[in-house]
């Protein structure tokens, strides 16, 4: 286990509106804030686990609401949010199946060049593991500005920086395997950070990943992660 010597002191500025929209996914979209994101190769899971693990999901929820309000409706939703993630993960840390290109360090380190080429026009890099069919990203997007809309699509300023970082380092990937179509799944798990002390949890969290998942003994053996200096 690893200690945080210096903590990021999180600074989100509140604002009254945030954007929401859904794919197969909901996506809470803050200005100024800090987020942890999961982003994953294609076809790293079956379809029919991801639908399940899913449908789980949304039985949980539905439950809530009907037990639940307000402050405390919105408090065992993060749990179960929390509890969704972790099985999410669980299946990514063990593929039985599905591509693993970024076990390969020409796919590792080309995703690493694209991930500190967007900061800080985009975002701000706090922290990321790159596992062998997924990564984890924890940033922060303060007094980053709101793209313009791009032949009429409506972009937040994370989603334009997760475009950007996926369509540069997908098509290159792509090209190294010699062939097209899609490298990553096309959406990503995004979590908006509430606090310090979840800031601080999510941290220790990337740090540890292949730890947990028996690839390294020590978070600072396994050559594909990175913390910020600031926050060591």
């Amino acid at each position: 286990m690893w200690r945080v010597e210096q903590v990021y002191r999180l600074v989100l500025l509140r604002q009254p509106m945030s954007e929401f929209f859904q794919r197969n996914l909901p996506h809470y979209h803050l200005p100024n804030a800090a987020y942890f994101i999961t982003f994953r190769l294609a076809g790293s899971l079956p379809v029919e686990a991801w639908k399940g693990l899913k449908e789980k999901y949304e039985q949980e929820k539905r439950l809530l609401v009907e037990r639940f309000k307000n402050s405390k409706l919105r408090e065992e939703l993060y749990k179960t949010q929390k509890r969704h993630f972790a099985r999410f993960d669980k299946l990514l840390d063990h593929p039985k199946y599905g591509p693993r290109w970024l076990a390969e360090p020409r796919f590792a380190e080309l995703v690493t060049r694209e991930l500190h080429a967007l900061h800080p026009e985009h975002y701000h890099l706090r922290a990321y593991c790159l596992m062998n069919n997924h990564g984890h990203l924890l940033i922060d997007q303060q007094d980053i500005p709101k793209p313009r809309p791009v032949k009429g699509k409506h972009y937040t300023a994370l989603s334009h920086a997760m475009r950007l970082l996926k369509g540069r380092s997908g098509y290159a990937c792509a090209a190294l395997l010699g062939r097209k179509g899609a490298f990553w799944q096309h959406e990503s798990y995004d979590h908006v950070v509430r606090d310090e002390k979840e800031f601080m949890r999510i941290l220790n969290y990337i740090a540890n990943n292949p730890v947990k998942a028996g690839l390294v003994n020590n978070w600072q053996d396994w050559p594909y992660t990175y913390i910020d200096s600031s926050l060591l």
